[in-house]
């Protein structure tokens, strides 16, 4: 078989011989209490405060020591009101950054920050991760990180010359499931799959949400929104650390869904009720890694459906969950009946993260924004973890770019009928040295 290569960037073009590893956030921490108590002010800076960049500038507003200086916005209603939450919050007003789609560059160059919290459409991800680290300040983004290999290659690279992370910094690596395959409750990972299921027609024609989730899918055709899914397979599977992606191949059923929705919800005169659409109905990838592990990745955001199933099975059991079936388990020898599912409560409730475990935040106002919510999410205490004590966010750079980049690589399978194409190894040969997320943890 012949993989269809996906850059042309030789090898040594990538590789800094100056780099060498930041600590990892992996290792275990204090209690919430302890991480939130801050010695010195925390200063974020906010690109992108609409749905999903309210919801965190609410998050971080509520946690003491933590300043927030400067919002860029170029809606002046989103920028605006989150300049009065910032002085109802109590703190001093802060800078606007209003000048066009580029005016984070300023904000990244003017101010004294410790992190850049990103929250824009999807093709200013990487600028704004880029204009931070290039400024002396880590950056943290909402999915995906990037939209191109070439990108990809690029934070990367600017990481281990300046020492500053661009990552999916707020997604949660330890859990129930990681601690279970710690202690070996299923054996040998063979397969995972999951995926982005999830309704999306309304959204996509709303102008006041996110209208250009409609133009990705007017103009591109594979999986566009991987992360939500992979950034749970990555700690399952050990991707990067002890394992890796090795190639993919990714193929998507037929466009009429999104023409369907416009023609019967606002009439056949609709621009889109006749539009050619590139983006699949479904699209189904599966990547295989080094080691022989098996991850089935799925995208539909154009068809009706509840939420989908996600399943992962190893070599002593299998655990499955879902909308509207819970969470169900199978262990081979320990499950009551041969062949049958059990409840996974028990199980999940035994094998609960230690570090999960101790997670008690203070309740709190309802959180206003895209996700709501009456705590501190465990994500950001993860990251005030990782930016209190200058460490790598759980989620790393390596990590984070792996996720994003299944994007592009997919669209180029998908245009070739289903070719294989190769998968970059971003960590230059060090996953197989890299401690999984677990070894990390249990290793503090």
């Amino acid at each position: 078989m012949t993989l269809a290569h996906n850059s042309n960037r030789s090898f040594s073009a990538r590789v800094n011989k100056n780099y060498s590893p930041r600590p990892h956030a992996g290792q275990q921490a204090g209690g919430a209490q302890d991480v939130f108590s801050l010695e010195k002010p925390l200063r974020l800076g906010f690109v992108g405060i609409g749905d999903q960049g309210s919801w965190h500038l609410d998050i971080a507003l509520g946690i003491p020591g933590i300043e927030v200086p400067a919002l860029c916005d170029v809606d002046p209603h989103y920028l605006h009101r989150g300049k009065r939450w910032v002085e109802e919050s109590g703190r001093p007003t802060p800078r606007l950054y209003d000048r066009g789609k580029t005016d984070f560059e300023r904000l990244c160059a003017e101010e004294e920050l410790d992190a850049v919290i990103c929250a824009t459409s999807w093709e200013w991800h990487t600028p704004v991760l880029l204009a931070a680290m290039r400024n002396d300040k880590h950056g943290v983004s909402e999915v995906p990180l990037c939209q191109t290999v070439d990108e990809a290659w690029e934070l990367v690279e600017t990481f281990e010359k300046t020492g500053k992370y661009g990552t999916l910094g707020f997604k949660n690596v330890h859990n129930a499931l990681t601690n279970m395959i710690y202690h070996g409750v299923f054996g040998d990972i063979i397969h995972f799959e999951s995926g982005y299921i999830h309704d999306l027609r309304l959204v996509k024609f709303d102008p006041e949400r996110e209208p250009w989730r409609l133009q990705h899918s007017a103009d591109r055709n594979g999986n566009l929104y991987p992360d939500h899914p992979t950034a749970r397979a990555i700690p399952l599977m050990d991707i990067n650390h002890g394992d890796r992606f090795e190639y993919l191949v990714s193929l998507s059923a037929g466009a009429q869904m999104l023409n369907a929705y416009a023609a019967h919800y606002f009439g056949g005169e609709h621009p889109f009720a006749t539009r050619e659409m590139k983006q699949g109905d479904y699209n189904a990838t599966l990547l295989r890694t080094v080691n022989g592990k098996m991850y089935t990745l799925n995208f539909d955001t154009n068809t009706p459906h509840p939420r989908g199933i996600t399943r992962m099975q190893g070599s002593k059991g299998v655990v499955i969950s879902g909308s509207g079936i819970g969470q169900r388990i199978y262990l081979d020898g320990v499950s009551p009946e041969e062949h049958q599912w059990e409840d996974a409560e028990p199980y999940y409730e035994k094998y609960e993260h230690p570090d999960r475990k101790q997670y008690i935040p203070p309740e709190r106002d309802a959180l206003r924004g895209h996700s709501g919510g009456s705590q501190t999410p465990y994500r950001w205490y993860r990251l005030i973890r990782a930016l209190k004590d200058d460490l790598v966010t759980d989620f790393d750079v390596y990590d984070s770019v792996t996720s994003s980049v299944i994007s592009p690589l997919t669209e180029q399978s998908v245009a070739q009928g289903g070719e294989p194409v190769e998968f970059p190894d971003f960590t230059k040969g060090r996953w197989k040295s890299r401690p999984t997320f677990e070894q990390q943890y249990y290793k503090g």
